[in-house]
C-alpha cells in the first residue's frame, strides 16, 4: 500500500507540475497577446492620424491650387482692362514711363504714325508688364500658402 501511495503521491507532484507549468505558459502567452493587441492598436491610431493630417494636408494644397488656378485665369482680363482703359484715356501712365518709349525719338521729326504706334506699344507694354506683376503676386501669393499649410502641421 505504501507503494500505491508513493506512486500516487509522485502521480499527484508530477501532474501538479506539468498544471504549473501549462498555466505558467498560458499566462505568459496572454500577456504578451495582450502587448502585442496594445501595440498593434497603437500603431493602428499612428497611421490613422497620419492620413487624417495627410488629407487635410491634401485638401488645403488643393484647396490653395485651386485658388491660384482661379487668379491665373482671371488675369488676362486684368491686363486687357488696363490696356483698354489706357487706350480709351480712364487711365494714364505717368510722364517717366510713358516718355521711356520715346526718348530716343524727337518729337519734332517722329512723323504722327509713329507716335500713334507708340502710344499702342506703350498701352500693350503696359498691360503685359500689369499680367506679369499679377501673375508674380499669385504666385508668390500660392507659395506662401503653401508653406504657411506646412509651418501649421
Amino acid at each position: 500500500m505504501n507503494r500505491l501511495y508513493a506512486a500516487a503521491a509522485a502521480l499527484l507532484v508530477g501532474l501538479s507540475f506539468w498544471a504549473g507549468w501549462e498555466w505558467r505558459d498560458r499566462s505568459a502567452d496572454l500577456a504578451q497577446s495582450r502587448q502585442a493587441t496594445k501595440q498593434a492598436q497603437a500603431e493602428t491610431k499612428a497611421v490613422e492620424t497620419a492620413r487624417t493630417a495627410e488629407h487635410q494636408q491634401a485638401d488645403t494644397l488643393a484647396t490653395i491650387g485651386e485658388t491660384h488656378e482661379q487668379a491665373r485665369a482671371a488675369a488676362p482680363a486684368v491686363a486687357d482692362a488696363v490696356v483698354a482703359d489706357l487706350r480709351a484715356g480712364n487711365l494714364r501712365l505717368r510722364d517717366g514711363w510713358a516718355s521711356c518709349e520715346t526718348q530716343r525719338l524727337s518729337d519734332a521729326s517722329a512723323a504722327a504714325r509713329e507716335r500713334d504706334a507708340a502710344a499702342q506699344r506703350r498701352a500693350e507694354f503696359a498691360g503685359a508688364v500689369v499680367r506679369a506683376g499679377r501673375d508674380a503676386d499669385d504666385q508668390l501669393a500660392a507659395c506662401q500658402a503653401v508653406i504657411r499649410a506646412y509651418v501649421a502641421q
